[in-house]
């Protein structure tokens, strides 16, 4: 479990509100199509960024649960959101929301759901919650997609091998439209949202990434504090020669509820 120092805390609400998350989120608000009055599921809704977006688009006639099964999540939510009256935080997990059946308009998860074990029981539930023709987005990183340049590749090896370690299912994406069409439920379309980065940005995806994996590996004995940090430190030298290069791809599966 990753536990979150003063400095990586700083790093994560930079990235949150940088533009590559806000790119990342705005994939799946324009994929779900809010509209006036709509009533959204947000799940794994975090510290309620998308949330609020969400209640911005719906108005005072719709309505925003988020959902998330971190109290301290939740409460960053409710102060993020505190003057959206349409909005209302609950905790919950994917696998059994606390919402009745075909209530829901639309639902989403951004990179939720490669952290779950039962992926089949999950599905089935988010989509129970969901009107007949109700729209489904869900946004996971593809980690098979994942580039990320060195000079020392088998200390990249060993560090990508411990993060694998910290999801479900790395390669989510792939299986998705299969299952939900398995399901008798309709595939609109699979969006790529590709981040490349020549260059180490502050407020950006790898910057967050670098700090969280080095936390992991270190955390879960998976490396040494001292090669980890050798890692992260060879990651901004790249940077100031000119040689930094890193490059994933989340996907955006947008469904359909059969009835």
């Amino acid at each position: 479990m990753l536990k979150f120092d003063t400095e990586t805390t700083r790093t994560l609400e930079r990235a949150y509100l940088g533009a590559d998350l806000s790119y990342r989120r705005r994939a799946s608000f324009d994929a779900l199509k809010p509209s006036p009055g709509d009533t959204i599921l947000d799940i794994g809704c975090g510290n309620g960024m998308l949330t609020a977006e969400l209640a911005r688009a719906v108005g005072p006639a719709g309505k925003i649960f988020g959902i998330d099964p971190s109290p301290d999540m939740l409460a960053a939510g409710r102060e993020r959101c505190r003057n959206y009256g349409c909005v209302e935080f609950i905790e919950g997990a994917a696998i059994n929301l606390p919402i009745k059946d075909g209530f829901a308009d639309k639902a989403v998860s951004i990179q939720v759901f490669e952290y779950i074990e039962d992926v089949d029981g999950a599905l089935d539930d988010t989509l129970r919650c969901l009107k007949t023709g109700g729209r489904l987005v869900i946004g996971d990183m593809h980690f098979g997609s994942f580039i990320w340049f060195s000079d020392d590749p088998d200390r990249m090896s060993e560090m990508t091998a411990s993060w694998d370690q910290h999801f479900v299912n790395g390669n989510l994406p792939s299986s998705l439209p299969g299952i939900l069409r398995g399901k008798g439920h309709m595939i609109e379309e699979v969006v790529p949202v590709t981040f490349t980065d020549h260059e180490l940005k502050p407020d950006g995806l790898a910057m967050m990434l670098m700090h969280l994996m080095k936390q992991y590996a270190v955390a879960n004995e998976h490396l040494t504090d001292a090669v980890a940090q050798a890692w992260f430190d060879e990651q901004e030298k790249l940077a100031e020669e000119g040689r930094f290069f890193f490059s994933i791809t989340q996907f955006v599966v947008v469904a359909r509820k059969s009835s």
